[in-house]
């Protein structure tokens, strides 16, 4: 059995610290917090029987690519991704990567979309174990009965990200000729 190798970085984002972690085939673990040790020691702990290695310069792009996004910014480049999840996780996670910027969508709304009326309970879980933050952005669902609702890395972040796009969304439809697309 071969030991797997996980590459991480830490870098400073509007929202706190914000680590990207990598295997060779794409992202793992993107994770936000209060320090870095905190992010390095939770990444540790999600992934015991790892290799573990600092990796600032290799994973720079990937990681400028996030910070973009934690300023409501898209990220420039696509990342591969490699986080295990059943198909029905996998849905969810892409149901929410289509949500534009500035836009959320509720459990049941989401639910809908993947043509599960009654699965609202289950996205919500699915939003819970996504394991790369932001660039699946489970921080576009919020609950029916209104306001933002819960996120794993703090409601003020949640709050946060949506402020962010919904400005840079807002930004855009202001300065794009009609019938425009913005990017």
């Amino acid at each position: 059995m071969t030991t797997r190798r996980i590459r991480f970085s830490v870098v400073e984002s509007p929202l706190g610290p914000l680590l990207v972690a990598a295997t060779a085939r794409g992202v793992c673990n993107v994770r936000l917090g209060a320090t870095a040790a905190e992010l390095e020691t939770g990444l540790r702990t999600e992934f015991p029987f790892a290799e573990i290695e600092r990796d600032d310069a290799g994973l720079a792009n990937w990681a400028a690519a996030l910070e973009r996004v934690t300023e409501g910014r898209p990220p420039g480049l696509e990342l591969p991704l490699d986080a295990p999840a059943s198909r029905f996780r996998r849905s969810v996670w892409e149901a929410l990567r289509a949500i534009p910027p500035g836009q959320t969508r509720t459990y049941a709304e989401l639910a809908s979309t993947l043509g599960r009326p009654r699965a609202a309970r289950a996205v919500g879980q699915a939003c819970a174990a996504n394991p790369v933050a932001l660039w699946v952005p489970c921080h576009r669902v919020v609950p029916a009965a209104g306001g933002t609702g819960g996120y794993r890395w703090g409601a003020e972040r949640k709050r946060a990200l949506l402020r962010a796009e919904s400005g840079r969304a807002r930004a855009l439809r202001d300065t794009c000729p009609a019938g425009a697309t913005a990017r």
